[in-house]
């Protein structure tokens, strides 16, 4: 049985007891509640997870709630704030509605009230969730209308004007690309607006049949052709007459058939295996491969006559490491199918979580991308998707070496110790040396870091840098 979800509240507020009887009181609605100090300790725990609401007094040390609410806007926008304020401070509550607050209550306060804010808060949030999501269909719709491949990027631009122009063309066509880039996408793509839309559309895995029978699958066989061939039977390419054929990881042909296939594709007429007679096909090829050609070419393993034939419209398509401003518009897509698949409550995904897919290189490509958002929607116990529900290598960057103290030399006091602003410490050194090596650009400096735009905007207004770092016209 599907577990309830139980919304994540975390009250900010510099008097303890304000904070314990919020605490126990909303722990006692059925709420999972944290609690924070002041605004940069709120931020910090904001920055290790995700909160519905935040319950936060206005003034207080350090970091003020209207200070903490921008802050945490920026990489958590679907964060319900209600504010506290002193009573007749409406300056102040009118102040922390311009910034976006949800709703403010004056100390003060029953908790009753606070209780029946967020049940109210809660409810608006899912109705933005569902209007969220019904936009995201409308968008991802008009994204899709390129029969099912999804990207903005100047790459996929240039792929999907490069399908436009094949499909009125009569040539074959030869798809390139690493495993899971879309090879048969983009065949169907070319298919669908040709003129040969209303005919078949064959599709084999050269690499997927034994050799043994390929030769019979691909150019069928008569009757007693062979042990078993009790009955004549049609092969795919007399199957795809007046249509196409695609033929995928055509650089696994065997060489024997390659030279059937060069006939096919001269002639336009082949012999099914046992047959004397030629049978005439009107068939355009349209061949994948992940393979180099040319390289099996030079080795002697492909044709070359083969290989002039089939490559004469080539389109090339890039890796998603190289076009990765298309990451978040494919997550969110695969996103919304594996919810609807799940009928799961799952239909955002957090700044962090974002930047974790953007930092990784994707040997998988797109079919990885989509492996790993259908497992973080079955894994996920929020409605909103998080780092801990995504199965995501490492970045394949090296991290570099830090002048940090080895395991066995830390050495903790009794008394304890402030670990975030040692983390900190280490964070601005890195933020400001690339910020020099990339002279003050903001995007070059996300670049050498392996993050995002939003990102390192984020840390610096996190860190409050000097602005001597920084380009003039970012």
């Amino acid at each position: 049985m599907k577990q309830p979800y139980i919304p994540k509240i975390l009250v900010v507020d510099d008097e303890q007891s304000i904070r314990a009887m919020l605490e126990i009181y909303l722990e006692r609605e059925g709420y999972a509640v944290s609690c924070a100090c002041d605004g940069e300790d709120a931020l910090a725990r904001c920055g290790r997870g995700f909160f519905d609401v935040i319950i936060t007094d206005i003034k207080m040390p350090r970091m003020d709630g209207i200070t903490l609410l921008q802050r945490v806007r920026e990489f958590s926008p679907e964060t319900i704030f209600i504010m506290i304020t002193a009573f007749g401070s409406f300056e102040t509550a009118r102040e922390s509605m311009h910034e976006d607050a949800y709703d403010y209550i004056t100390k003060p306060f029953y908790v009753e009230d606070i209780k029946n804010k967020i049940e109210a808060a809660l409810l608006k949030r899912a109705d933005l969730a569902k209007d969220r999501q019904a936009n995201m269909l409308s968008a991802e719709k008009v994204q899709e209308h390129f029969y099912g491949m999804i990207g903005e990027s100047q790459q996929m631009k240039k792929v999907f004007d490069l399908i436009g122009r094949a499909a009125s063309a009569r040539s074959n066509v030869l798809i390139t690309g690493e495993s899971g880039t879309g090879k048969e996408l983009v065949a169907r793509a070319i298919h669908t607006q040709s003129n040969r839309s209303d005919k078949p559309l064959i599709i084999i895995n050269c690499g997927g049949i034994p050799e043994t029978l390929l030769e019979s699958e691909l150019f069928g066989y008569k009757k007693g052709a062979f042990t078993g061939a009790i009955k004549e039977k049609i092969g795919f390419l007399e199957a795809a007459h007046g249509g196409t054929l695609f033929l995928d990881e055509i650089g696994e042909l065997p060489l024997s058939l390659q030279v059937k296939l060069l006939r096919m594709v001269q002639e336009k007429t082949f012999t099914p295996v046992g047959g004397t007679e030629e049978i005439k096909v009107d068939v355009r090829i349209i061949s994948a491969t992940n393979k180099n050609l040319s390289s099996k070419v030079a080795e002697g393993t492909f044709r070359e006559d083969l290989f002039y034939r089939l490559n004469v419209i080539i389109i090339a398509l890039p890796p998603l490491r190289e076009r990765r401003e298309d990451i978040p518009l494919l997550a969110r897509h695969f996103l919304d199918k594996a919810a609807i698949q799940t009928e799961k409550n799952v239909n955002e995904i957090s700044a962090f979580a974002l930047d974790c897919l953007m930092q990784y290189d994707f040997p998988g490509n797109i079919r990885e991308l989509e492996n790993i958002i259908e497992r973080g929607v079955a894994l996920s116990t929020t409605s909103i998707m998080l780092p801990d529900s995504l199965d995501v290598a490492p970045c394949s960057r090296a991290a570099p070496a830090m002048n940090s103290p080895a395991h066995g030399d830390v050495s903790i006091p009794e008394g304890g110790i402030l670990l975030d602003p040692i983390l900190e410490k280490y964070e601005r050194a890195y933020v400001e040396e690339a910020l020099k090596q990339s002279r003050g650009s903001i995007k070059g400096a996300a670049q050498l870091l392996g993050i995002t735009l939003r990102s390192m905007r984020y840390r610096i207004q996190k860190l409050a840098l000097d602005e001597n770092l920084l380009k003039k016209d970012y």
